[in-house]
């Protein structure tokens, strides 16, 4: 099996690969999603200028602003995520995106996230 920093190693050159394709512009920044063990954090960025227009994360909301230990690594809380990303793009009139998963499988967490951010009015 393979130890943490080799995984971590062999996403950052999925994630560099996935990059070299894709670009956020002004008309369509990117949506870009980074995991870790405990939460998922969620940047729109406008590539072109080097500028984060809006970010978010699972420690804005539930358990951790009542008080009690944070917890946001599941399901649920990346599908909370996806909709509150998408009313922030919509208030600054950001309506289309390119999904960049960050080397991440498209699957679980990630792809409740990239679900809900459509539900919520965004295209990509």
């Amino acid at each position: 099996m393979l130890n943490k920093e080799a995984k971590n190693a062999t996403r950052g050159r999925v994630h560099a690969r996935i990059r070299k394709k894709m670009e956020g512009t002004s008309e369509r920044p990117r949506l870009n999603v980074y995991r870790s063990t405990n939460h998922l954090y969620v940047q729109v960025i406008d590539d072109s200028k080097g500028a984060t227009l809006i970010a978010a994360n699972t420690l804005e909301f539930g358990e951790a602003k009542e008080g009690k230990r944070p917890t946001g690594g599941n399901v649920s809380a990346a599908k909370q995520l996806g909709k509150s990303i998408a009313q922030r793009a919509k208030e600054k009139g950001i309506t289309k995106v390119v999904f960049d998963r960050g080397g991440y499988l498209y699957h679980g967490r990630i792809k409740a996230l990239a679900e809900a951010a459509r539900e919520g009015g965004l295209e990509f």
